[in-house]
């Protein structure tokens, strides 16, 4: 076996103790380090990202459900649809909306705080859980396999000779954190986990205090030993996450009570640890439980059952969260995401369930994307297989594209990805610290919006060579509305229809490489 797979699925190499909350023990220790840390908050600055793997491979037909194909779907799944009055709408949507359970994101989008990506997977659908999962974690071709993760390549690049060197006085936290006792293949870097994972205690505990066995004189061997030296090493991240659990507080009172809403439980620590100073950029959860084959939902009412109780949880725990982040006035560096190794079938199945899928919507939430649904709704016809598939509309790489480039402002991410992706508007505008300090130097607006046959673009810059570019809904160039050098100060430039569709669009300004979108709404 590989050593970096051998790691992975030890689940020893990067799990350390746990601290005591939500079911998890903490010991509380004073340092005077991350006091330190704490008052000098106000100038931290990097971005957040959270991403929930929902296990399984979610019903995104049941969950974004596209009420202008409401006949279709009654006739290819009959036996799980919501009825088409309990579907809830949506702020500005026509034509789709919510599963009745998800009350919370409901309130989140109305607000300007979801985007949803429509019809999200890859070309050559992979029906396996297993390799499906790998090929996310990795952003590999389904005919690909890829022993490296694309977080732990992003991370890679971005903290070259990781973990010689590690931790620093520029970089004292772990670099990603995982909620359980495996290290996912998306943190591998290219022979080491580029994260950590908070798991089981025992182990960790006993490998610390080397209450161990020596290490038996054979190849297996030798990967336990390198294994403990892993741990060894990790052992800097401890006191510094217990710290970070112990002085950091929840501040939000819409969390359930322990134990009953498991994703809940895992957010709630992931915004102590934010609220108690690491400077961690990428987080990871999950909850299990949406491989629904049967009993989705109850046979005598569909806005019940298993997938009705799962995206209750999802629902209630983001809200919460989010809360919790605005709370701590941290909601300008703090986003996260959805997403599930595949979709489900069209058409349901006689045990008032679905199989496995292709495409499948995921949600982006938070103060910094940009509200709205990219993409259309999926077609459903009337005569198909009872296996048939949602088709894809969006790669899923480029989400990562969008979140590395337009999130973390790591640049295109085609190092990352391996290849080029198109770039979605998710995201408000590129942040993070690895920009130049004129990144956040300029504004951008438009007026009137909604747009009838004319709009006045205002951006205020910096002197710099500049881009305005129209995109349509899926992020892709229609037409270039502005370029050249422009000089510092407030610029205006004419915005024309010229018999464009109504619908949404989005214009990107570029200012020196950095971008900002912006939505501008035809009717």
């Amino acid at each position: 076996m590989k050593r970096r797979k051998f790691l992975r699925t030890a689940g020893l190499a990067t799990a350390i103790t746990p601290f005591a909350y939500k079911g998890i023990s903490i010991n509380p220790v004073t340092n005077t380090s991350i006091l330190a840390k704490l008052g000098a908050l106000g100038s931290f600055t990097d971005k957040i990202m959270v991403f929930i793997e929902l296990n399984g491979g979610n019903d995104g037909l049941n969950t974004l459900i596209p009420t202008d194909q409401y006949s279709n779907l009654s006739i290819h799944r009959p036996q799980v649809l919501i009825p088409e009055n309990q579907v809830l709408s949506l702020s500005g949507v026509s034509g789709t909306g919510l599963h009745p359970a998800m009350t919370e994101l409901k309130q989140l989008f109305d607000n300007g705080m979801v985007s949803v990506v429509q019809n999200v997977g890859y070309p050559d659908q992979n029906y396996s859980h297993f390799r499906s999962a790998d090929i996310w974690a990795s952003a590999a071709d389904s005919d690909e396999s890829l022993d490296t993760g694309w977080l732990g390549r992003m991370l890679e690049i971005e903290h070259p000779g990781y973990p010689t060197g590690y931790p620093n006085p520029d970089t004292p936290d772990p670099l990603a954190i995982n909620l359980g006792s495996v290290s996912p293949l998306s943190f591998m870097g290219s022979g080491f986990p580029m994260g950590i994972s908070i798991g089981n205690p025992e182990d960790v505990y006993n490998l610390i205090n080397d209450f161990v066995e020596p290490a038996p004189n054979t190849p297996y061997g030798d990967e336990l030993t390198y294994i403990r030296k892993v741990m060894q090493y990790t052992k800097v991240y401890f006191d510094v996450i217990k710290d970070a659990a112990s002085i950091g507080q929840n501040l939000s009172s819409l969390y359930p009570a322990e134990g009953v809403n498991r994703l809940a439980d895992q957010l709630s620590i992931v915004a102590r640890l934010i609220n108690g100073g690491l400077s961690t950029s990428v987080y990871q959860v999950s909850i299990n439980g949406f491989d629904t084959h049967s009993a989705q939902v109850e046979m005598g009412d569909h806005t019940q059952g298993a997938h009705a109780n799962l995206l209750g949880m999802i629902s209630e725990a983001i809200f919460a969260f989010m809360d919790d982040i605005n709370l701590m006035g941290k909601s300008d560096k703090v986003c996260g995401m959805t997403f599930s190794e595949f979709g489900r079938t069209i058409g349901s199945n006689l045990s008032f369930g679905t199989d496995h899928g292709a495409a499948a919507p995921l949600f982006v939430f938070g103060k910094g994307v940009n509200p709205g649904i990219i993409g259309n709704n999926p077609i459903i016809p009337q005569n198909l297989n009872i296996s048939a598939d949602v088709d894809m509309q969006h790669d899923f790489r480029s989400v990562y594209a969008s979140v590395i480039q337009d999130w973390f402002g790591l640049g295109t991410g085609t190092e990352v990805l391996n290849d080029s992706f198109p770039i979605l508007p998710i995201f408000k505008g590129v942040s993070g610290t690895k920009e130049s300090p004129g990144r956040n130097a300029f504004e951008v607006g438009n007026f009137p919006n909604p747009v009838h046959t004319t709009s006045t673009i205002q951006f205020t810059i910096p002197a710099a060579q500049i881009t305005l570019t129209l995109l349509d809904a899926q992020g892709r160039a229609i037409r270039t509305i502005a370029e050249g050098n422009y000089p510092a100060g407030a610029h205006k430039v004419t915005f024309e229809r010229n018999g464009l569709p109504a619908g949404n669009y989005y214009y990107l300004l570029k200012v020196n490489g950095l971008g900002v979108t912006r939505k501008l709404l035809i009717l």
